[in-house]
């Protein structure tokens, strides 16, 4: 296949830097759909973390419901994002990174150290932690948080397919979410909320004022997932087999695992004739439900029943503060409001759902640089993605460790990492898809023009937010 081709109707994948693809057709899409749903609600699932169990209904203990519409608007973008980096996956089997790899030689590199920094920090083992010591009424969090990490290093490395694994985890979170949801409906949220959320409805504000411009942006940005782990929505497609990512082979335990070629240094197009653009009508329609219907649908519907259970509970209490610690004025008052059982129902899931949302963090955030090293500077190694994947679990986990044994709480340097690297990752990357989609791929499955002035919104909105998280920080800490 030759560097670059003369047609709008072909692939036009550089070869510069990476082999070019090799060509097949593209897989028909299964007759039971239903099968393949998943990977958006492991995104929703990773993604249902400290913003909807802290940030959202902390906003809404603070102003009430009026702001909701900003989780719409964050998960909507997000959306668009994602689709966009199922598309190059879909077509091509290659993750986004490799793509990126494509047209430059380290962009890969780039997003996989900026995802590992952002969250080297063990902030969600340290909350779920938190939410056992209330649970059980006592416990030291940090000795809590370590036996998490250790629990998450095994789980993720000892898994045949780590990806089956993962989904498995996720769908027991989101029926253990949903559990809570319907029963704070029947118990625990009253008329006054419902009245609330109509006006978020009616009389939707931007409460500035009262939170603040970094909180409020940085609310709408990060709902739902954000920075590193939008970029793995193409490793966990082609794990589920979407579209040409059937032709590689999953991400398997170098422990328990089947040993397995380990071709992913070359990605797969297909043809552009009508039989294949057909199947690739199908596979784009079916993508985009699925992610509609998973990641979008669960991640606002439980902000919004969070937000709602939390406007219940504390609107108006004064004593909330941002962070994890108003959980447990949370409890104690739906202990009061509906009885004991309730409050230690809430901590229990609300400490699961961390815990999962702990495990999917490490995993995207190894997955994504396992599989960009292997795919661009070790093609010809004997070292297999799944031992970069395990070494770099277990360096996450060891770091966690060793920060939470140090006793450090959030140190300077880290907070601001984590506060200014997502929006810099979804700035850079919202470019990036919108170039390569536009170039890369043949003219007939290429980014359309409304999903490219949704694109030019994003990335001019987290150009915009990143550069004054960037200052916020500093003015706040220098």
């Amino acid at each position: 296949m030759a560097d670059t081709t003369s047609t709008e109707h072909s692939f036009n994948l550089p070869t510069k830097n990476l082999p070019a693809p090799q060509v097949r057709d593209l897989p028909e899409p299964p007759t039971k759909v239903w099968r393949i749903v998943g990977p958006g609600m492991v995104g929703a699932g990773v993604g249902l973390a400290s913003g909807e169990f802290i940030l959202w209904p902390y906003i809404s203990s603070q102003v009430g419901l009026v702001f909701l519409w900003g989780a719409v608007v964050g998960v909507a973008i997000q959306w668009f994002l994602n689709m966009e980096i199922e598309r190059y996956t879909l077509a091509t089997g290659e993750t986004a990174l490799t793509g990126f790899n494509r047209y430059g030689k380290h962009w890969g590199l780039f997003f996989a150290i900026m995802t590992y920094f952002a969250n080297l920090w063990p902030g969600w083992a340290t909350s779920s932690a938190s939410m056992l010591s209330y649970l059980f009424g006592g416990g030291n969090p940090r000795w809590i948080a370590i036996g998490i990490l250790l629990v998450i290093g095994l789980i993720l490395t000892l898994a045949p397919v780590v990806y089956v694994m993962l989904e498995r985890l996720i769908f027991v979170k989101i029926a253990a979410v949903a559990l809570l949801v319907v029963l704070a409906l029947i118990f625990a949220i009253r008329g006054r909320t419902y009245s609330a959320l109509g006006d978020a409805v009616t009389k939707p504000e931007f409460p500035v004022d009262q939170l603040g411009f970094a909180l409020m942006m940085g609310a709408i940005a990060y709902a739902g997932a954000g920075g590193g782990q939008n970029l793995c929505q193409s490793n966990w497609i082609r794990d589920k087999g979407f579209g040409m990512g059937v032709h590689v082979p999953r991400l398997r335990s170098p422990v328990t695992g089947e040993p397995e070629a380990d071709p992913r240094a070359n990605g797969y197009t297909f043809p552009p004739d009508e039989q294949n653009l057909a199947r690739w009508k199908r596979w784009w329609k079916f993508a985009n439900l699925e992610q509609a219907l998973t990641f979008v649908l669960i991640t606002v519907l439980t902000i919004m029943f969070t937000s709602m259970l939390a406007h219940s509970t504390l609107f108006g209490d004064e004593s909330v503060k941002n962070n994890i610690s108003f959980l447990k004025i949370e409890g104690v008052n739906l202990q009061s409001l509906v009885g004991g059982w309730f409050g230690y129902l809430f901590w229990a899931i609300g400490a699961f759902s961390l815990f999962a949302a702990a495990a999917g963090i490490v995993d995207y955030t190894s997955r994504l640089a396992s599989d960009m090293i292997k795919a661009r500077y070790l093609r010809d190694s004997t070292i297999t993605e799944s031992k970069l994947y395990f070494w770099l679990v277990w360096g996450l986990v060891a770091f966690g460790i060793i920060v939470l044994l140090a006793g450090l709480d959030q140190p300077l340097v880290l907070l601001v990492i984590s506060a200014c690297t997502a929006g810099t990752m979804m700035f850079v990357y919202s470019g990036l898809l919108w170039w390569m989609n536009s170039r890369a791929l043949p003219a007939p499955i290429r980014i359309s023009k409304l999903r490219t002035a949704v694109m030019l919104f994003a990335f001019l909105a987290f150009g915009g937010l990143a550069t004054f998280t960037v200052i916020d920080q500093i003015q706040k800490n220098f």
